[in-house]
């Protein structure tokens, strides 16, 4: 029996991001292990995460825990990870090993040097390189110069967006590819049923308000304060901003809010298990990150039909087209998205024409696309 080894930093992100993987590799009759951090450091619920390892066994795969850490500065962590992932790679004689995220891609292939001398083959996905268009010279220093090092340990170096291929090409791992995203499921997202009145009330919007909504964790990079920071330029009662996610920014968040006297246009939810019908009945999608790979928190938003007014860099610029699908600004441009919030406020034909564009575009990207990407990747590196 084929064995294959799936990796990431912590586990919400196999969650999130590998659970159609997991189902290829065993598609192909692969026994798939999966290994991440198991107790802390994901950006969902301690629930979800002790509910997703119960379904990950539920399903035949092996759970190991790795005491990874999302933090590049934790060396000991990284030392007992770099361990416990070499152990189990030259223990199980894997076929494929598949690793994710930036630390756990560094630290896995690093660990796989033996395992891949005895036929292991090791692949990496860059959901969005640290090092991008832009980016602080630190970023550079240490994310590049350890990408770069790294590529010759690597078997097949995937991309999700353009800006990053063009650049992993000139990298020496054996194979780059280009797959377009994670897969989107489509067709389930715009056959989600819900009752847009009472979904509204639930979360505190009232059915003449304009709202926006915006899906990730409260952090630095997604930079939910710009949205906030336009809304108090605009003072509008009626314009709504929902928050889905949990994160350390979140008191920040709320004290700017206050600050800006937009605190009754704001609202926390927090983790949510309903972000589809919430996004489902919201007029806009806000997404003004300063770093991201091919976020699928837009795509999904693309899928509903919504339009969007989002930060032009890297992954958004391969998915909204500006003008048709949304607007794009710098991520610091309050003016910029006061503008472009307002003009749809005021023009919801705009909206709906922008919303049915996205809703055709974003088929480009659909799970099928990638699930045939991925199916030929595996074949190949299986056959090694």
């Amino acid at each position: 029996m084929k064995k294959a080894l799936m990796l990431a930093t912590v586990a919400s992100t196999i969650d999130q991001f590998n659970m159609d993987n997991i189902s290829i590799l065993q598609s192909m009759g692969y026994n798939v292990d999966v290994a991440c951090n198991f107790e802390n450091g994901s950006t969902t619920s301690i629930e979800r995460v002790k509910q997703f390892r119960q379904e990950l066994k539920d399903m035949d795969v092996n759970t190991y825990h790795v005491a990874s850490s999302r933090k590049i500065s934790d060396i000991k962590s990284m030392r007992k990870a770099y361990k416990t992932i070499k152990n189990l790679a030259e223990e199980n004689c894997y076929d494929i090993v598949h690793c994710h995220t930036p630390i756990c891609g560094v630290i896995t292939r690093l660990a796989c040097r033996k395992a891949r001398k005895s036929g292991t083959n090791v692949i990496y996905t860059a959901h969005g390189f640290h090092f991008y268009t832009g980016a602080p010279k630190v970023n550079w220093m240490i994310y590049y110069t350890a990408e770069r090092f790294c590529a010759k340990y690597t078997d097949c170096l995937i991309t999700i967006n353009q800006e990053d291929y063009n650049r992993a090409k000139g990298f020496k791992a054996k194979a780059v590819e280009y797959v377009p995203g994670i897969g989107l499921h489509t067709d389930e997202i715009q056959g989600v049923q819900v009752d847009a009145v009472e979904k509204r009330e639930s979360i505190g919007v009232g059915q003449e308000d304009f709202f926006l909504v915006s899906v990730g964790e409260l952090n630095e990079n997604k930079n939910q304060r710009v949205i906030i920071n336009a809304l108090g330029k605009l003072q509008n009662p009626h314009i709504k901003y929902i928050l889905c996610g949990i994160g350390n920014q979140k008191e920040a968040l709320e004290e700017l809010a206050v600050e800006k006297g937009v605190a009754d246009n704001v609202i926390f939810l927090g983790y949510r298990n309903d972000v589809k019908e919430i996004t489902s009945v919201a007029d806009v999608f806000a997404f003004p990150s300063y770093r991201e790979g091919l976020s699928v928190a837009l795509m999904e938003s693309m899928a509903c039909g919504l339009p969007a007014v989002c930060s032009k860099i890297r992954g958004n610029v391969d998915l909204i087209q500006e003008g048709k699908g949304g607007f794009l600004y710098n991520p610091d441009d309050v003016d910029g998205f006061a503008d472009g919030i307002n003009r749809m406020f005021n023009d919801r034909q705009l909206c709906s024409d922008m919303g049915n564009e996205n809703k055709q575009f974003v088929r480009n990207f659909d799970i099928n696309t990638v699930k045939e990407c991925m199916e030929n990747i595996y074949t190949k590196y299986s056959n090694k």
